[in-house]
């Protein structure tokens, strides 16, 4: 069974009504990245960081993961896929993939504020938890916070997924602007047999590369129905 590996990006998720952050109109042109994205801005102000993860756990209780989530689920039928994802909701997983590498971590899941990346101290929070308040404390005795890798902090996950992409048949882009790092170097890690396709409605500045891009200028779900019609020849 050909290793299919699929690097997803805020595009995959825009279809089912997932704000994005770095489209027009979108989370970043509403809140200061410093503010709520970064260590800094959790120390300075925890309850400004709380509350708009509160809102971002309350928005996903609300949307479905759309076709092209559902189809990359399908297709495990064929493939064996591996989904590393730069996306911090759950709708792959709810759509039914079964091996998901998130790389800026897990919006339903929380931990300490002072070892985040200890799995002693991360949990997940079941849907009607959505709600974290100031006083909610990890088994440390430390105020839970998210469980997202914020600008400034290492991806525990990065070289997990390097992994997956070598050995990768096929490598799939979808849905990111290859403009945040570790991630966008992906790339660069797949070998000179993989096959790789980019599924984006806008244009993606794909740099240096030896590998041949198959474009394929559509959303997550059209793209993903024309990716599968493409594979099956």
């Amino acid at each position: 069974m050909k290793k299919l590996v699929v690097l997803s990006g805020a595009g995959m998720s825009a279809e089912s009504g997932i704000s994005t952050f770095r489209d027009a109109g979108g989370l970043w042109e509403q809140y200061p990245v410093e503010a709520v994205a970064t260590p800094d801005g959790y120390a300075r102000d925890p309850e400004l960081v709380t509350r708009f993860y509160n809102e971002r756990r309350r928005q996903l209780q609300e949307v479905e993961p759309n076709r092209g989530h559902c189809l990359l689920a399908e297709m495990e039928r064929e493939y064996d896929i591996t989904v590393i994802t730069q996306n911090v909701d759950n709708l792959h997983e709810r759509a039914g993939s079964s091996h998901v590498i998130h790389l800026h971590g897990e919006l339903m899941k929380v931990t300490s504020s002072r070892q985040p990346n200890n799995p002693a101290y991360i949990r997940e929070l079941k849907p009607e938890e959505w709600e974290v308040k100031i006083g909610d404390l990890a088994a440390d005795g430390t105020q839970l916070r998210p469980f997202i890798v914020w600008f400034g902090e290492a991806v525990p996950n990065i070289e997990v997924a390097v992994e997956y992409v070598e050995q990768a048949d096929i490598l799939v882009i979808i849905g990111t602007s290859l403009n945040v790092y570790p991630a966008a170097g992906l790339l660069h890690y797949a070998s000179p047999r993989c096959e790789v396709f980019l599924i984006d409605p806008n244009e993606v500045n794909v740099t240096a590369t030896h590998h041949p891009i198959n474009l394929i200028r559509k959303g997550a779900s059209e793209g993903v129905k024309e990716l599968w019609d493409t594979l099956k020849g």
